[in-house]
C-alpha cells in the first residue's frame, strides 16, 4: 500500500505544477499581448478610422466593423505566429526577443524625433480616404436609386433586405480598418508573441487591448484624437518592447507554456 500511494504522489504534483505554469504562461501572454497593443493602437491610423467614422456615422455600426476586422487580424496574426513553433523553442524565443529589441529601438527613435503635433498629418491622410470613401458610396447610390426604378420591382426587395443586414458603414468599417492592420506594427508584434508566448493568452490579450483602443476611439471620437500625443505614446511604447526584450535575459526559453 505504501508503494502504490508513493508511485501516485508524484503523478498529483507533476499535473499541479503543469497546470499552474499553464496558468502563468497564459497570464503572462495576456498581459504582454494587451500591453503591447495599446501602445502600438493609440493614436495609430486604425485608431483614427474608428474615431472620425463613429463622428459621422452610427457608432455602434463602426465599432462592430472596426473590431471584427481587427477580431480576425489578431486570429490570423497568433495562428502565423503558432505556426513557427515548429522551429525549436530556443531560436524562436531569441529571434523574438532581438525583434523586440529592434522595434523597441525604432519606436524610441521615431518618438524623440518627433515633434508635439505628431500625427495631425494622419489625422488629415485618414480623413481624405474616408471622404474618398464617402464620395464613392454616394456616387453608388445615385447610380443604384434611379436604375432600380427602371429595372422593375423584383430586383429592388433584394438589394434592401442586402443593405438591411449588411451597412455599408460598416463594410467600409471593416475594409478600412483591415487594409490599414495589415503589416501594421501590431500585427508583426502579435506574430512575433505568438511565437514565444502562449497562443490563447496573445488571443485574448490583443483582441481585449484592440476593444479597448477602438473603443477609445469610438467614444471620444475626434476630441480623443486630437488630445493624444503620438510622441509620447511611441516613446512609452519603446520603452515596453525594451523591456520585453530585456526580460529574455532573466527568464529561460523552456519556461512559459
Amino acid at each position: 500500500l505504501q508503494k502504490g500511494s508513493s508511485a501516485v504522489a508524484p503523478v498529483h504534483i507533476v499535473n499541479e505544477e503543469s497546470a499552474d505554469k499553464t496558468n502563468l504562461g497564459f497570464i503572462h501572454a495576456f498581459v504582454a499581448a494587451i500591453s503591447v497593443i495599446i501602445v502600438s493602437e493609440l493614436g495609430d491610423k486604425t485608431f483614427f478610422i474608428a474615431a472620425i467614422m463613429a463622428m459621422r456615422y452610427n457608432r455602434l455600426t463602426v465599432l462592430a466593423g472596426a473590431m471584427l476586422a481587427l477580431g480576425l487580424m489578431t486570429c490570423l496574426s497568433v495562428l502565423f505566429g503558432y505556426a513557427t513553433t515548429v522551429i525549436p523553442r530556443v531560436y524562436t524565443y531569441y529571434v523574438s526577443t532581438a525583434l523586440f529589441a529592434i522595434f523597441g529601438i525604432r519606436m524610441l527613435r521615431e518618438g524623440l524625433k518627433m515633434s508635439p503635433d505628431e500625427g495631425q498629418e494622419e489625422l488629415e491622410e485618414v480623413q481624405a480616404e474616408i471622404k474618398k470613401k464617402d464620395e464613392e458610396l454616394q456616387r453608388t447610390k445615385l447610380l443604384n436609386g434611379p436604375g432600380d426604378v427602371e429595372s422593375g420591382p423584383g430586383t429592388t426587395i433584394p438589394q434592401k433586405k442586402w443593405l438591411h443586414f449588411i451597412s455599408p458603414i460598416f463594410v467600409q468599417a471593416f475594409t478600412l480598418t483591415f487594409l490599414a492592420e495589415w503589416g501594421d506594427r501590431s500585427q508583426l508584434t502579435t506574430i512575433v508573441l505568438a511565437a514565444r508566448e502562449d497562443p490563447y493568452g496573445v488571443a485574448v490579450g490583443g483582441t481585449v487591448g484592440h476593444c479597448l483602443c477602438t473603443g477609445l476611439a469610438v467614444i471620444g471620437g475626434r476630441m480623443i484624437a486630437q488630445k493624444i500625443s503620438v510622441r509620447t505614446v511611441t516613446i512609452i511604447g519603446g520603452i515596453v518592447f525594451l523591456a520585453f526584450a530585456f526580460s529574455a535575459l532573466f527568464i529561460s526559453p523552456d519556461s512559459g507554456f
